[in-house]
Order: C-alpha cells, then sequence, then structure tokens
C-alpha cells in the first residue's frame, strides 16, 4: 500500500489545494508538544507561502480583508513545526511552537480551557495525577458530556454529529499509526493516543461503551 504524504513543506505544495470560491481554506492551529488545539483560522496562498518562507503562522483576515501574522502586535506568535494538508486538501493542520496564549482573550486557546479530548489525554495537569485506567475513564466521561451538551465548536461534537467524518477519520488514524510504527517514528504513542479517542468516539456513536471492551478483555484474559 502507498502512503500519502500530505506534509506542505515548500510553495510548489500549495498548487495542490482546494481553496473556496474566495481563496481560503480553514486552518485548524494545534499546539505540537501536548496536541492541544489552540484556534481556527483562514489562510489564503499568500499567507501560507509567507508561513512557509519565514516559519511563522500568517493568516487571511476576513473582517480586516488583509494578511496578519499571528502575535506581530500581541508577541504570542506561532513557530511553525509543520503544515498538513486533509486527504480531501481543502483543510489544513498546522502544528506550532506557541509563544504565549492564542486567543485574544487572553486565555490558552481560543476554545477555553478544555477544548477537546487533546485536553485530556496529552499531558494535563489532572489527567497527569491519574493512572493510565483512569485516564481512559476520564476521557470517556467527557466524551459522553460532549454528546449529551454537544457544545458548539468542539471538535468532539462535529464528529458525533457526521458519521461519515467519524468514520473516515478513525481509518485514517488506524493508517497513521501503522505508518508510525513501520517507519519506527517517535510520534507513536500520539498517534496511538488519537486512535483511542476516535475509537472512543466511534464506540459512543454506536450505542457500545468503553465498560464494553473493558468487559470483553477481562473475559479474555480469564
Amino acid at each position: 500500500m502507498t502512503l500519502t504524504d500530505r506534509t506542505l513543506q515548500t510553495t510548489a505544495d500549495l498548487n495542490g489545494l482546494c481553496f473556496d470560491d474566495k481563496g481560503l481554506i480553514p486552518v485548524v492551529t494545534q499546539d505540537a508538544s501536548d496536541h492541544q488545539v489552540l484556534m481556527v483560522a483562514w489562510a489564503n496562498k499568500e499567507s501560507l507561502g509567507l508561513t512557509l518562507e519565514t516559519g511563522f503562522m500568517h493568516y487571511w483576515s476576513r473582517s480586516r480583508n488583509s494578511l496578519w501574522k499571528k502575535g506581530e502586535t500581541s508577541g504570542n506568535t506561532q513557530r511553525v513545526q509543520s503544515l498538513h494538508a486533509d486527504c480531501d486538501a481543502d483543510t489544513i493542520l498546522a502544528r506550532v511552537e506557541m509563544k504565549g496564549p492564542a486567543c485574544h482573550t487572553g486565555e490558552r486557546t481560543c476554545f477555553g480551557e478544555d477544548s477537546g479530548p487533546i485536553s485530556v489525554h496529552a499531558g494535563s495537569e489532572a489527567a497527569a495525577s491519574h493512572g493510565p485506567q483512569e485516564i481512559l475513564s476520564i476521557l470517556w466521561k467527557t466524551l459522553e458530556a460532549r454528546q449529551r451538551d454537544r457544545p458548539e465548536g468542539s471538535y468532539t461534537t462535529r464528529l458525533l454529529s457526521d458519521e461519515n467524518l467519524r468514520l473516515k477519520k478513525l481509518g485514517e488514524e488506524l493508517v497513521e499509526v501503522v505508518t508510525a510504527i513501520t517507519r519506527g517514528h517517535d510520534s507513536v504513542p500520539d498517534e496511538a493516543a488519537d486512535l483511542v479517542y476516535h475509537l472512543m468516539v466511534a464506540l459512543l456513536s454506536s450505542g457500545h461503551s468503553w465498560a464494553d471492551v473493558e468487559e470483553r478483555l477481562r473475559d479474555r484474559m480469564g
């Protein structure tokens, strides 16, 4: 099987992106150290070119109708670690080194303190005080709360509301785990954590629970 590298490294790579009729594409910006989603913004070909050229995130402001460098006035810059197109080439994942808060309100992320699954499984102080089994329980309870409350802007809410997206992402995460293991990447634990999260969301949507999985494992262990 040939695996596709969707990393954007040169301006030539931008030619394969699917911009909308206004020449824009959404960018999901993620902290490269703990994988927490920081913000979502828009970019065009020019801003992405500047991002690749300077090594710092540049976006397109729809309200000001102009380019802007993140942190140009606040000092809260985003040093680019990598850019990735999704499988449809119509969304970009930007992995960055964040300096200061990402949100103009002063909060670390634009989604508040609990901005999704990453804050549960990627090293928050609360999760760090629990063992692996307890962390999985915390994550499951968080997903149940997302299913109940459906907070706007939540990635989990989006997955729970879109079966095609949910299953597509689950398949992608599985491939990424296999790829990381095959190539001996240090990202194997990160990819595995993402797979567990997407698997849990799929289980929840199908009417099953993580407790069902644990019960099956106990049975198999005798």
